[in-house]
């Protein structure tokens, strides 16, 4: 009896700490829509900023000739000033809505791991509710342990992000100012060369913006609030496909209805990832991705020809078998697991890796 009040004590300590923590998250997710909201409107008002001032340099690029040089100059400071104002605000406003999904996803975790952890029954192994003697008590907490790896892998997803970050789209805008102040030093001297650079400068920051496009979408793509899981999954395989080389056919069945955006966000992220794990771990030359929408139950497949792994021996423990997907399916089946869902894998050493999902479509 001693040792079950110590297990309860232990589990009410786990429950008064995940309580604190939600409510932090909560009152956090709350600040960050508000932050979130007046960032948006100040990134508008940059971006109508930048458009009128670039239409002004186009105007300044066809007439180089007969405008003076002090007002080329001022034209040009100014749009260097309003793109550095609109990519900062665009990153702060990409930053804070980052951080509030990935608030409301822990929030929406929490909120399951203390549901189920508050309705857990400390029973004696074996016995029934009635006790009996001499039993040992086996308490059912794991929710404890399915945190810390889902911290983990939202902590390796920040570091992954924060690299391509800073090998993207920041060495992108360095070499962007490096560009603009060599054409600011041109003009006095070669106002030609000046009017070529700024053009190979327009050209860049094309790039660049494209590039920021890519890394918004894959960071969190708009589009999944405005139009739903449907046509971001479609989107993303037809990015896939032109940037790698790799066949991905999408097989979509069911109307394309809307979900909890929760549950959206679970389907977009875990196809995602699957698709990336295929990519980076199997060498597949071919994916099939099937998305099946109707019923109460959302279906999700992701098949690959690639490397496979004798997935019995590996998700036993067996050693040799070590594969670097297997935290990565364990993580994501733990997930789905805290919202009613399933997870299976199949995968064979030379018979490629196949993934099957399952998620309510409602609480």
């Amino acid at each position: 009896m001693e040792y079950r009040s110590e297990t309860t004590r232990s589990r009410d300590d786990l429950i008064d700490m995940l309580t604190a923590e939600l409510k932090r998250i909560r009152d956090k997710v709350n600040e960050l829509k508000i932050q979130v909201d007046q960032t948006r409107l100040v990134v508008d008002r940059e971006r109508q900023r930048n458009n009128d001032v670039f239409t002004e340099l186009r105007t300044v690029q066809d007439n180089l000739d007969t405008i003076p040089r002090q007002d080329i100059r001022q034209k040009y400071d100014e749009a260097i000033e309003a793109r550095s104002r609109f990519a900062t605000m665009s990153a702060q406003l990409e930053k804070l809505q980052s951080s509030r999904d990935q608030l409301e996803q822990q929030q929406t975790i929490l909120s399951e791991t203390l549901r189920r952890l508050q309705g857990i029954d400390m029973l004696p192994s074996g016995a029934n509710s009635s006790g009996g003697e001499g039993a040992e008590v086996t308490p059912k907490v794991g929710a404890s342990m399915n945190i810390v790896r889902i911290i983990q892998a939202q902590e390796e997803e920040r570091q992954r992000l924060a690299r391509q970050m800073h090998d993207g789209p920041a060495q992108s805008l360095t070499n962007f100012i490096l560009q603009a102040e060599i054409c600011q030093r041109l003009f006095d001297r070669n106002p030609a060369r000046a009017a070529e650079e700024l053009h190979n400068l327009k050209d860049v920051a094309s790039l660049t913006f494209q590039r920021v496009r890519e890394f918004i979408f894959d960071l969190r793509p708009m589009m999944l609030d405005d139009l739903g899981v449907v046509p971001t999954v479609r989107r993303y395989v037809d990015a896939f496909r032109e940037k790698n080389d790799i066949e991905v056919k999408l097989d979509v069945f069911g109307d394309e209805r809307r979900l909890e955006s929760h549950r959206e966000v679970l389907i977009f992220r875990s196809i995602q990832e699957l698709i990336g794990l295929a990519r980076d771990y199997a060498n597949a030359n071919e994916i099939v991705v099937r998305l099946d929408m109707s019923g109460t139950l959302i279906k999700m497949a992701v098949e690959d020809d690639g490397r496979g792994f004798d997935a019995e021996a590996a998700f036993a423990g067996e050693d040799g078998y070590h594969d670097p997907r297997v935290q990565a399916f364990i993580t994501l089946r733990e997930k789905f697991e805290l919202v009613r869902g399933a997870v299976s894998v199949t995968s064979g050493e030379n018979e490629g890796t196949a993934v099957r999902l399952e998620l309510p479509a409602e609480d």
